[in-house]
């Protein structure tokens, strides 16, 4: 049984054999589907094993791919499916980045791990890829330091499709219970903040504008 909330991923992930664990995690997966936003449980692998319908939503219209679809591995849809940048704003700079980071420190910690290492050869057969994780990467973390690997609390842009929500930003919220913890697991919520709205031109008085002979139009400064 694969503990997916949604109906989406196009393979099953192995789950645990304990009984104990394996109907903690059905229960949790009743507690993710109340979570208004999108909120996600992956392995060190970053393979999905729980993800809420909101997640799915935010992600309902990229196209297919073999091996990168966000309900079925996060880290590879950001590293390598080519409509990533369509709900992740600023795509490289704010999310590949951070994302290509926690996968060194990963790859470094658990060299024996397979799935992390055909990641890597992944990335070894994209020579602009390849270059940033050898060369940009390391000069970008030393840059913003020990933070480059830390998701828990990171703000970073989005592009929802809904509407009501549209270009707006999430703040990652770290929430990993200590039995998903014993597990092997993480679980991370993306909090949708307020959408950005466009600057609106300043209410003027009829006499001012009058004086003016024309309105012109100064920009909001940004919250």
């Amino acid at each position: 049984m694969a503990y997916q909330a949604g109906g989406q991923r196009s393979e099953l992930r192995p789950v645990p054999e304990c009984p104990e664990a394996q109907a903690y995690l059905e229960d949790y997966a009743a507690l993710l589907q109340t979570v208004p936003f999108p909120s996600v449980v992956v392995d060190r692998g970053w393979d999905v094993v729980l993800a809420n319908n909101a997640f799915e939503s935010l992600f309902r219209g990229v196209g297919p791919h073999p091996t990168a679809m966000p309900w079925d591995n996060f880290l590879r849809f950001v590293l390598f499916h080519p409509d990533a940048g369509t709900v992740l704003g600023e795509h490289e700079a704010r999310w590949c980045l951070p994302m290509l980071a926690h996968f060194a420190d990963a790859v470094e910690r658990h060299a024996q791990d397979s799935r992390l290492q055909a990641i890597r050869r992944e990335i070894a057969q994209d020579p602009i890829m390849e270059a940033a994780f050898r060369q940009g990467l390391p000069h970008w973390i030393r840059a913003v330091g020990d933070a480059a690997v830390e998701h828990d609390g990171a703000i970073r842009p989005l592009l929802h499709p809904d509407p009501r929500w549209g270009a707006t930003d999430c703040r990652i919220v770290g929430e990993t219970p200590r039995t998903l913890q014993r597990l092997g697991y993480t679980r991370l919520t993306l909090v949708l903040r307020q959408p950005r709205r466009a600057a609106s031109a300043p209410r003027r008085r009829a006499g001012a504008r009058r004086a003016a002979g024309h309105l012109s139009v100064v920009p909001a400064p940004e919250a």
